[in-house]
């Protein structure tokens, strides 16, 4: 498995976990972080591991980005590492498999960014989650307007990007940022569950669950069930197709091969 300087990650079936390894500084992201992301996201992609599963070692997630590292940025700069952040949330939104984070502290910033790049949220009762950028006197740079807006609502999105505000899990879990509240010592291994289960569906049916959702939510309605049409028909060209529905029939597990 590849090595990180910033990250550690472990294989539990078919699941690969990554953990954001910085906890002397809170985990948090600068570009050496972000390159690396991207690098873990490739390698899990091709790895033959059908779910991953992102998190945080120490207390927190990811508390925002290196604010050292960023305070004397140019504006070229800024938006390279912008451009950079982007990127890798765009990567954890298109990896044909579920991606969960699972969030044990601050998810801030940055962080919180990161977490709303996946496709959903599992976090610690002790977990708290904002967008305090205003208070530096910049905006989320790394696609928490737009997700976190995607997320919760506009108007919600608003207040919490406008104000800086840092909220608690429970709440976080009340306005549909999150999906599940857990102990902090079974945080890690509800995600790998639920990752797991969906391992164990068809990973072509899941990959285009996860393509018609995230491509449809912005098109008209009529458009995206087109989208949901055309994709349902595809897979009955499968073998997993074929596969699936002959197992249920003979009322035995399905061996998925994802093709």
């Amino acid at each position: 498995m590849t090595e990180f300087a910033t990250l550690r990650c472990e294989d539990r079936g078919d699941v690969r976990v990554v953990i954001l390894d910085r906890p002397k500084v809170l985990n948090a992201i600068d570009a050496t972080v972000v390159d690396e992301l991207a690098r873990a996201i490739e390698s899990a992609a091709t790895s033959g591991k059908r779910g991953l599963v992102l998190t945080g070692a120490g207390k927190a997630f990811a508390a925002g980005a290196d604010i050292s590292a960023m305070a004397e940025m140019t504006r070229d700069e800024a938006l390279a590492f912008a451009e950079k952040g982007h990127a890798v949330g765009d990567m954890l939104a298109r990896i044909p498999m579920c991606t969960i984070a699972a969030v044990g502290g601050f998810a801030l910033g940055g962080g919180c960014e990161l977490a709303l790049a996946c496709d959903f949220v599992y976090a610690s009762t002790r977990a708290k989650f904002g967008q305090p950028e205003v208070k530096l006197g910049v905006i989320p740079g790394f696609g928490g307007t737009q997700r976190l807006a995607r997320r919760v609502g506009l108007a919600r999105a608003l207040e919490l990007c406008m104000t800086g505000e840092i909220i608690d899990a429970e709440e976080a879990l009340r306005i549909g940022l999150v999906n599940r509240l857990c102990e902090p010592d079974a945080l890690l291994d509800a995600a790998v569950a639920t990752a797991q289960k969906i391992a164990e569906q068809g990973p072509l049916a899941v990959a285009r669950v996860k393509d018609v959702l995230h491509r449809g939510i912005d098109m008209p309605l009529a458009e995206a069930n087109r989208l949901e049409q055309e994709a349902f028909a595809a897979l009955f060209d499968t073998a997993d197709q074929k596969e699936g529905m002959k197992a249920f029939l003979e009322k035995r597990p399905p061996n998925f091969t994802g093709k």
